[in-house]
């Protein structure tokens, strides 16, 4: 009996010992989760096909210093296809997606932006061939002594056309007003260059920072992160001015508030999912606000996932194939992947005990 119980206290040592996931066992499961990255995955993006949604890509950075960091291309399945693979970057952060970028009056690309940190820069590929079109970068926050770009999302104005840039920082040494860069893009010269716009948002300050930021397109909105405190909301239009429209999300979570995406039910409804860092969940809130106020956007329910201290994600509501007819969501794990969801789970979540 004695052995037996020695035996037994040695197994729940052993088992304490182990580290514990904080990920609970109700967790959604991903329907596939991408080949790993070379050091540290980030943020991704979706490519949605012309002609062939099956046929997407989903983009993750890669982040790591000295020029060994990169944009990997996978397949819905998660399958990378290293011919697409970006090389060569210093310290890739966020990237986002444009379509039919003007380069010029009869010419059209789509792009994928990224930052490069360790450059000060973001930087413009053209897609699907993942080819540079910036000359080797776009400086940003060149009047700033914070210039450690992180987070970037793109706007394209539908009246026009004209496609801009959103950039956000590390924290320290960041105002508290006007955080938040907006470059007007434009192809001059044979390449890809940035004009500044705006300055906007305001930053509680503090040991937090801005890196997640999503733009609602359809609605005209524009959502960052402030990771310690909550989720601002402005106008993404610099014509339509710098007022702040709400700050939401500013309890329930457990520490930081990270990436923002945005999934469409109608051209007006559908949900804002904001990454719980360390409670490995994404809290959910209504795209649409309330019935009396646009900019009121309560909790819906968080969300519990099997993705580790996401950083980044991306939603698309569109129907690509088989397994995702109802469109899909991708989040960045910790462990150098992406995990790739079947939205239908998401909205089974939404709905259980709504």
């Amino acid at each position: 009996m004695q052995k037996y119980i020695s035996i037994l206290l040695l197994g729940l040592a052993a088992a304490c010992s182990q580290p514990q996931s904080n990920t609970p066992p109700t967790a959604i499961q991903p329907k596939y989760i991408t080949d790993p990255v070379n050091f540290d995955s980030d943020d991704p993006a979706i490519w949605m096909h012309p002609t062939d949604l099956s046929q997407s890509l989903i983009l993750g950075t890669d982040k790591r210093e000295n020029g060994e960091g990169g944009v990997f291309v996978f397949d819905l399945k998660g399958k990378e296809d290293s011919t697409r693979r970006i090389t060569g970057i210093d310290r890739p952060n966020n990237v986002d997606i444009a379509y039919g970028f003007r380069i010029d009056s009869t010419t059209t690309v789509d792009v994928a932006v990224f930052s490069e940190r360790g450059k000060n820069s973001i930087r413009v590929y053209s897609l699907p061939d993942m080819q540079p079109i910036d000359g080797g970068g776009i400086p940003v926050f060149e009047d700033s002594p914070s210039r450690d770009v992180m987070g970037v999302a793109l706007y394209q104005r539908a009246a026009d056309d004209s496609l801009f840039a959103i950039v956000s920082r590390k924290g320290e040494n960041s105002p508290t007003d006007g955080y938040l860069y907006q470059y007007a893009l434009t192809y001059q010269d044979s390449l890809v260059q940035g004009r500044l716009v705006r300055k906007f948002g305001q930053f509680s300050g503090g040991d937090g920072e801005i890196e997640a930021i999503a733009v609602d397109h359809q609605l005209g909105y524009v959502y960052y992160s402030d990771e310690l405190f909550g989720i601002r909301k402005y106008h993404v239009d610099p014509a339509m001015g710098d007022e702040q429209l709400a700050v939401f999300g500013t309890d329930g979570f457990t520490e930081d508030r990270e990436g923002i995406s945005i999934y469409q039910s109608t051209d007006s409804t559908g949900y804002i999912l904001v990454s719980d860092q360390q409670a490995n969940a994404f809290r959910v809130f209504p795209r649409e606000g309330t019935i009396d106020n646009p900019h009121d956007h309560p909790l819906v329910k968080s969300i519990p996932v099997s993705t580790h201290e996401s950083d980044g994600s991306e939603v698309s509501h569109l129907a690509y194939n088989e397994d995702f007819p109802r469109g899909f969501f991708v989040a960045m794990s910790d462990n150098k992947t992406f995990q790739i969801y079947d939205w239908r789970d998401i909205e089974a979540a939404l709905l259980d005990s709504k």
